[in-house]
């Protein structure tokens, strides 16, 4: 069921030729950035994968890929990606790709079961990494310092945007909070997941909230996540389990929380096996892209998303994702967005 979000007194600070030249300028200043943040080279990735492979990533672990016959394969189906976690690890064994260096590329998806609002599309698009790292650093202490470093490009790049249009005012904090999922369910006990995020957003600006996918005291998980890519139930040297989470800011346009990126170390083959005897789901250990994680055939690794769409609407100031990317609307959300001042592409 789509919902939209309607900010009070908004009015777009650049027009659409100004807004397409800051989504370009946004884009390839972000991506250098992160590539020599993290030392990553661009390789060309895939719109779509053969099904059956176990290539293609459930993201919660219930959403329905997109799906159509090959005439030249015998009909055989293919599947548009929902991300490219897998896929990246083993273009990372294809690769050669030393300890200390990964990979990015631009991935375009179709996620036909989002609800559509201002921040949510059918249509994807994200810098998608992969870097390949040594057993000694699938530390909290590792994945906090990346996510520093990610946090850096962001804020560089929201400079960018406001000497390029004035109007533009920086809004956020100079450094990110971590915490944990649980600690974060300690100190918000009476709120749901979604209130939590908003809590914890509102009170710092920018947070990493760690520990994602694994069951908390309450009996729930924070968030879903498949079991097979990021690593949510190995205990770290803090004492507690997850070795992912979420980058989210507080956005001041539309007074709430935005994801900007899921991330985390991935699953060695214990957590593999861990997390799918977890989820009733070893079935899936005889795919592809299990049979050569647990065949030490894949490098251990640390990736994620982070939402281009997303990124340039939040350094743009505007309030719907729609604004910046083209994609398919209901029709009455359309009309009720050319009212309120922020015209859908």
């Amino acid at each position: 069921m789509s919902h939209l979000i309607k900010p009070k007194g908004y009015s777009a600070l650049l027009d659409m030729r100004e807004t397409e030249q800051g989504i370009k300028k946004i884009k390839d200043f972000f991506q250098q950035n992160l590539s020599t943040e993290l030392r990553l080279r661009r390789v060309t990735a895939p719109l779509f994968v053969l099904k059956g492979l176990g290539i293609n990533d459930d993201l919660n672990g219930v959403e329905r890929p997109v799906s159509f016959p090959i005439k030249d394969l015998g009909d055989a189906k293919a599947e548009v990606v929902h991300s490219l976690a897998k896929w990246k690890r083993l273009t990372l064994a294809e690769y050669n790709i030393e300890p200390g260096y990964g990979i990015y590329t631009d991935m375009n998806a179709i996620r036909a079961d989002e609800e559509l609002d201002n921040l949510h599309s059918l249509y994807v698009d994200q810098w998608d990494w992969e870097a390949v790292i040594s057993e000694g650093d699938r530390t909290i202490a590792f994945l906090e310092d990346v996510v520093r470093r990610i946090y850096a490009a962001i804020l560089r790049t929201e400079f960018l945007a406001c000497e390029c249009y004035p109007q533009i005012k920086p809004f956020l904090p100079k450094e990110i909070h971590f915490i944990h999922s649980q600690d974060l369910l300690d100190k918000y006990p009476n709120l749901s997941a979604k209130e939590r995020e908003e809590a914890i957003c509102k009170k710092y600006g920018a947070v990493f909230i760690e520990g994602i996918g694994g069951e908390l005291s309450n009996g729930e998980k924070h968030d879903g996540r498949a079991p097979d890519y990021d690593d949510w139930s190995t205990v770290a040297e803090n004492g507690k389990a997850g070795l992912n989470g979420d980058i989210l800011v507080w956005y001041p346009i539309l007074e709430r929380s935005i994801e900007l990126s899921s991330m985390g170390i991935r699953v060695d083959k214990e957590a593999l096996l861990r997390q799918l005897k977890c989820t009733g789901m070893e079935d899936r250990k005889n795919l592809f892209f299990h049979q050569q994680l647990l065949n030490d055939q894949l490098p251990l690794c640390i990736g994620g998303g982070i939402g281009q769409s997303r990124l340039c609407m939040i350094m743009l100031h505007k309030a719907h994702v729609g604004e910046i990317q083209a994609s398919i609307w209901p029709e009455d959300m359309r009309k009720e967005c050319q009212k309120l001042g922020m015209p859908l592409i």
